[in-house]
């Protein structure tokens, strides 16, 4: 499973997040995204070391970059704020909200990077999942929650664009409170998490596939979508066979599965089917963010 999971967070690191953070503000976030694989570097290396000093150095350079990014979510508030109090849009709007969660997801990844690379119980977490925190918040809390964005800004307006943009990151967030409450409100974060995926999922598949102009691009969304029905499905049942005891998949066996079908299947062919969208759409949906 470590190697497994190693895998996933440095393709999470080096390519995902950087090439999301293209997907967010072209011109304001340029620098970062160009920056991003070498603030990365560290990171991805403390990975394949064993634990101890060396290791928790090079996370802790790596957590330093991820607070940083996680510093431009409330800037970038206040400058919604104002431009709300203006006349402009509105400063919360759905895709707003995930874009704030996604700059500061991989803060949470940084810091319990930081924590099982120096073989710290952080908040009393057994190390395999401060390990699996760090994954999470890259997948699920910057990737899920950049396209539920970008899906909602591009689809028509409604209760499922809007619903999409919200649960994800309201889902991310209560599983996050789940691992400090209990595990049924795990479950519950987990359900309001999977609620929101799906809605992604059935978006991109009505309204975002049929009209992208290439057969790669079309069939990079469709992968997304279709992995998505499966990958949660798995997240459910897991969440579920906490709460209650029934029987339920090993943290090895959904790293297997649900692990990197989100990481592949997912999160890679929906940013590089966005970035193909970007490139030849006329207008960007990007460029229109607040």
């Amino acid at each position: 499973m470590t190697v497994l999971v190693n895998l996933i967070v440095t393709l999470g690191m080096l390519y995902v997040l950087p090439a999301g953070l293209h997907l967010i503000d072209p011109a304001g976030l340029r620098c970062t995204a160009r920056l991003w694989p070498l603030l990365a570097a560290p990171g991805a290396v403390c990975l394949w070391l064993p634990r101890g000093a060396l290791a928790t150095s090079l996370a802790a350079l790596y957590a330093a970059a991820t607070l940083a990014l996680a510093a431009r979510a409330p800037a970038r508030l206040l400058r919604n704020l104002r431009r709300a109090a203006a006349g402009g849009p509105r400063a919360l709007s759905p895709p707003e909200v995930a874009v704030l969660t996604a700059l500061a997801s991989p803060s949470v990844a940084g810091v319990a990077l930081v924590a099982e690379r120096a073989g710290h119980r952080l908040f009393g977490f057994d190390l395999d999942i401060l390990a699996l925190t760090v994954p999470h918040f890259h997948y699920a809390g910057f990737a899920a929650a950049l396209v539920a964005g970008l899906v909602c800004r591009a689809a028509a307006p409604g209760a499922w664009a809007a619903g999409a943009a919200y649960s994800v990151p309201a889902g991310t967030v209560l599983v996050l409170l789940g691992y400090f409450v209990d595990d049924w409100a795990e479950l519950a974060g987990a359900v309001v998490l999977t609620g929101g995926m799906w809605a992604v999922a059935l978006l991109t598949w009505r309204e975002i596939r049929p009209p992208a102009r290439d057969r790669t691009t079309r069939a990079l969304l469709a992968v997304s979508a279709a992995v998505l029905v499966a990958t949660m499905l798995l997240a459910l049942w897991w969440a579920a066979g906490e709460a209650t005891g029934i029987t339920h998949p090993t943290l090895t066996w959904m790293a297997a599965t649900h692990g990197l079908g989100n990481a592949l299947g997912f999160a890679l062919c929906s940013v590089l089917a966005w970035r193909r969208l970007t490139e030849d759409a006329p207008n960007r949906p990007e460029e229109t963010t607040p």
